[in-house]
C-alpha cells in the first residue's frame, strides 16, 4: 500500500498526484501493477480519481489550486535559480539547493522560496552569520525568495532524522550550485531509495561554484584560528538567542526543530516535520478505521 502512503502523504498539502507522480516515490517501479492497485482503490472509494489525478476526497477545488500553484512555480523557479547562484557566492557556501513546496513544483502567494546550504566544515556558522546579514540589511529581513532554514557542512553529509517527511525533502529537493558536494551528499543518502524508490538525481545540471576574487580573499582570511573562533562564537550567540527566544519549546522538541551543532543548523521553530508525521499517522488511522486497512505508522 505504498501507493496509498504516498496519496495520504501529499494530502496534507492539498496537493493530489498523478499516476506517475505516485510512481516515482514507490519502491516498486512496476507502474502497471501500481495503477492497477490505484484502481481497486478507487473502486472502494478509499481514494477518488478526479481527471488524472488521485486525492483521498472527491474535492476538485484542491486539483485547481494545484493547477495555479504549478504555473507559479515556473517564474518562481527562475527567481530560485538567481539567488541560489546569489548565495553561492557568499563565504563558505559549497553547496545550494532548494527545497519546500516550490521543489515539488508549487508556488503560490503565501509561499516561500526555502534554500537549503552546505558550507564548508568548521564555517557553517560563520557563512550562516553572513547570509543573515545580507538578508535582514539588504532585504529587510524578507524571506519571501530569501527563506534559508538549513545549513549543514560537507564533512556531515548524512541527514539523521531517517522518515518519510526528510526523504521526501531529499527526493524533491532541486540542487542548483556545487556539482560534486552534492554528489556526495546523494551517496550518504542512499537509505532515501529504501524508503521511497531508486532516486537518481540529474546531477549534470548542477553548477560549479566559482567566488569572486574578494570572496576568496575573506575565505582565506577567515581560514585561521581567529575564523574557527569566530564560527564558534556566531553559534553561541545564535543558540542562546533562540533558547531565549523559544523557550517554551521543550528540550526535546527543540534539539529537532533547532537542531544547532558544529555541522548543522536547522531554523524550522514550528517543528513542522513532527507535525507532519502526526498529521499523516492521523490520516492512517482513519484509513484504519474507515476501510479497514493497516498502514505501518511513521517515526520523527
Amino acid at each position: 500500500m505504498e501507493s496509498l502512503k504516498t496519496i495520504l502523504y501529499f494530502s496534507l498539502f492539498k496537493y493530489p498526484l498523478k499516476l506517475e507522480e505516485i510512481c516515482r516515490f514507490s519502491i516498486s517501479k512496476d507502474c502497471p501493477k501500481i495503477e492497477t492497485e490505484l484502481r481497486d482503490l478507487v473502486a472502494k472509494k478509499v481514494i477518488f480519481q478526479i481527471e488524472d489525478y488521485y486525492y483521498p476526497e472527491y474535492d476538485p477545488s484542491c486539483l485547481e489550486k494545484r493547477k495555479n500553484g504549478n504555473k507559479m512555480a515556473a517564474d518562481a523557479l527562475l527567481k530560485a535559480k538567481e539567488r541560489a547562484r546569489l548565495i553561492s557566492k557568499f563565504p563558505f557556501v559549497e553547496a545550494v539547493g532548494v527545497s519546500g513546496s516550490l521543489s515539488k513544483g508549487y508556488y503560490d502567494n503565501d509561499s516561500d522560496i526555502d534554500f537549503f546550504v552546505i558550507t564548508k566544515p568548521g564555517k557553517l556558522w560563520l557563512s550562516r552569520t553572513f547570509l543573515m546579514l545580507y538578508k535582514k540589511i539588504f532585504l529587510l529581513n524578507s524571506r519571501k525568495y530569501f527563506c534559508i532554514n538549513y545549513f549543514m557542512s560537507s564533512s556531515s553529509l548524512e541527514i539523521e532524522e531517517k522518515n518519510r517527511f526528510t526523504a521526501t525533502e531529499i527526493k524533491t529537493l532541486l540542487p542548483f550550485e556545487g556539482r560534486e558536494v552534492f554528489e556526495e551528499f546523494y551517496n550518504k543518502n542512499e537509505w532515501v531509495s529504501h524508503l521511497l524508490g531508486q532516486h537518481d538525481p540529474k546531477l549534470e545540471d548542477i553548477g560549479v561554484i566559482e567566488k569572486p576574487s574578494g570572496v576568496k580573499a575573506l575565505e582565506a582570511a577567515l581560514s585561521t584560528k581567529f575564523g574557527e573562533f569566530l564560527d564558534v562564537v556566531f553559534k553561541k550567540t545564535t543558540v542562546a538567542f533562540w533558547k531565549l527566544k523559544f523557550r517554551q519549546m521543550h528540550t526535546e522538541d527543540f534539539k529537532v526543530a533547532l537542531k544547532s551543532t558544529k555541522n548543522i543548523s536547522k531554523h524550522h521553530p514550528l517543528n513542522f516535520q513532527k507535525k507532519v508525521i502526526g498529521a499523516l499517522n492521523e490520516k492512517y488511522e482513519e484509513i484504519r478505521i474507515n476501510h479497514n486497512i493497516e498502514l505501518q505508522r511513521e517515526y520523527v
